[in-house]
């Protein structure tokens, strides 16, 4: 028996309105979901036990964690199918870690991949999305792999206009942002819930549909670390800059460009303190 790898891509929140709150304390979101090229890399090979190892230039955020998503979707899956969860999980991790770019869930999302591939189940594509909303609300976004707008609590997906060519350039600044705390800063009412956008044709009409919906996160964001403000000022001085938000419940944030040469002189010019990606959107699962 072989090994499987999978690609594993960061995901960005182009937009993001909270429009409700459930009983359980969750919110309902309304988020234009999309993926970039920087993505972790998940590999399976045959073992007599269950492990992980994580290498790559984010590896050292996830030192010491005894448990992580990964480990969960291996064990998770192999519950499901009715076997042991014997497996030598290797993971790449290029996506920072608690950057809001949903590395850990992708991570998952690749791992069930990989597994399922490995062990050869037959199981049907629901039964794989069934495993993963279990793991958490962003998996199944993740396991999808493509634009999509998310509502619900995020596990809600519907198939999102085509992107027009983009480049996308990244920024985070290290700091640590959790969403839970996040969502807690937020004030004021609740976003109205607005029908499902018509198809985007280039990037002005994009652009008009993402300065429209915004993210309602931000200002609860800079609330707690204003660094982000300094981020998106940052990013909006720059004049070949399309655009520019924070993606999800931060700490990073993102701008539009209209060619990958322009994200990438873009990014040349971030302080070195922040960390930094210029790259493009990507579409259907890996």
């Amino acid at each position: 028996m072989g090994h499987s790898v999978r690609t594993a891509h960061a995901k960005v929140n182009l937009w993001l309105n909270v429009v409700g709150r459930r009983e359980d304390g969750y919110h309902l979101l309304d988020s234009l979901v999309a993926f970039v090229d920087l993505a972790d890399s998940v590999e399976a090979r045959p073992s007599d036990r269950l492990s992980l190892a994580v290498t790559g230039p984010e590896s050292a955020a996830l030192a010491g964690e005894g448990d992580n998503l990964v480990l969960k979707a291996a064990r998770l899956l192999a519950g499901r199918a009715g076997i042991p969860p014997l497996a030598a999980i290797g993971l790449v991790k290029r996506i920072p870690v608690a950057a809001g770019l949903g590395g850990g869930s992708a991570d998952a999302a690749a791992t069930l991949r990989a597994l399922a591939d490995l062990w050869r189940l037959a199981l049907p594509e629901d039964a794989l999305f069934e495993v993963a909303g279990a793991l958490g609300a962003d998996v199944p976004m993740c396991l999808a792999g493509r634009t999509a707008l998310a509502t619900g609590i995020g596990d809600r997906l519907m198939p999102a206009p085509a992107l027009p060519p983009v480049a996308i350039l990244l920024v985070n600044p290290g700091v640590a942002l959790p969403t839970r705390e996040v969502f807690a800063a937020r004030r004021g009412p609740f976003t109205l819930d607005r029908p499902a956008p018509p198809p985007w044709r280039d990037m002005p009409e994009l652009v008009a549909a993402l300065a429209a919906r915004g993210n309602d996160l931000t200002e609860a964001a800079m609330s707690l670390q204003p660094v982000v403000a300094e981020m998106l000022a940052f990013l909006r001085r720059d004049g070949e800059a399309r655009y520019a938000a924070m993606s999800g419940s931060g700490a990073t944030c993102y701008a539009l460009y209209d060619t990958i040469a322009a994200a990438r002189r873009a990014a040349a010019a971030v302080p070195e303190r922040w960390w930094r990606y210029a790259g493009v959107f990507v579409s259907g699962a890996a």
